[in-house]
């Protein structure tokens, strides 16, 4: 059987997302496969604290390259890219890596022909073994391209590590927002756990990521985190999830304890007891999965 790809994510950073999925990991410690797919800004790692194992390059959008020694200075890829990525320099053609979106125009002009597209590394990936199980986890570079293209290669990885292993599941860390990390790490996932706040903006956040979930047909869960700093308006999302049909969890209080083990690099198990328990219990029970 596939294994179960349940995904905990939120509408913006902040919400206690990676301090829930680290518990949930600890909890299906040796039944699960872990990743992180937020590749701009991982953290699941600090928490896991993964052994050093394997490194792979990820190489995202082919780039223009320029061969100066066959260029002619014409200008022609120059007025010809829309990116603005390339400028004569020394009456050379000089290609600015960070604009360029690999169109191969300046290829099709260029009558020296030394201008090729050339891949380049925009980042890595990581796969290493945990107290609690394997994980994935990578980094793309500032200003890199493709997120989420290095989204899927984490979580194809992962499903090929947990069929390898023979695990029932995926625990993934997703990316907040609703921009294309998170489209690409819920697109085909079997359970979305969105972690909240009881606020206004909370509340919209929740219902941005709830529109991706419809449109991508993701059963979606909901835990209210630090809900006793607003009773009434934790309260008030409460009802609207209902109003959604999206299930609550659980609503976990503020704990100071929470943040001291995260301040510490520990994964805290114990301060989020006992609402964690009775969340897994009912991620178990949405999946199917008797573990």
């Amino acid at each position: 059987m596939r294994p179960r790809e349940v995904v905990i994510v939120s509408g913006k950073g902040g919400t206690g997302k990676t301090s829930l999925s680290s518990v949930l990991c600890a909890k299906a410690a040796g039944k699960a496969v872990f990743a992180d797919t937020d590749v701009d800004a991982p953290d699941l790692w600090i928490l896991l604290k993964p052994k050093e194992g394997k490194r792979f390059d990820f190489h995202g959008l082919e780039k223009a390259e320029v061969d100066q020694d066959k260029c002619i200075g014409c200008g022609k890829c120059s007025r010809t890219c829309r990116f603005r990525a390339i400028e004569l320099r020394d009456e050379k053609a000089s290609v600015n890596t960070t604009f360029c979106e690999g169109c191969a125009a300046c290829t099709y002009v260029c009558p020296a022909q030394c201008i090729s597209l050339q891949q380049i590394i925009q980042g890595h990936y990581f796969f290493g073994e945990t107290e609690h199980g394997p994980m994935w986890h990578a980094l793309l570079d500032p200003g890199g391209e493709n997120s989420g293209m290095l989204v899927s290669i984490i979580r194809r990885s992962s499903v090929e590590t947990a069929e390898e292993m023979g695990l029932p599941l995926i625990v993934i860390d997703g990316p907040p927002g609703v921009a294309c990390p998170a489209i690409s790490t819920l697109t085909g996932a079997d359970l979305a756990v969105v972690v909240t706040e009881p606020t206004l903006s909370g509340w919209h956040d929740l219902k941005r990521v709830g529109e991706l979930c419809r449109q991508l047909r993701v059963p979606m869960t909901v835990v209210i985190n630090k809900y006793d700093l607003a009773p009434d308006e934790a309260e008030n999302i409460s009802r609207k999830c209902k109003a959604n049909n999206w299930p609550v969890l659980g609503m976990i209080p503020f704990r100071r304890e929470v943040v001291d083990a995260v301040s510490q690099a520990r994964i805290p198990v114990e301060e989020l007891s006992p609402e964690i328990n009775s969340i897994w219990r009912a991620i178990k029970s949405h999946t199917g999965l008797d573990i």
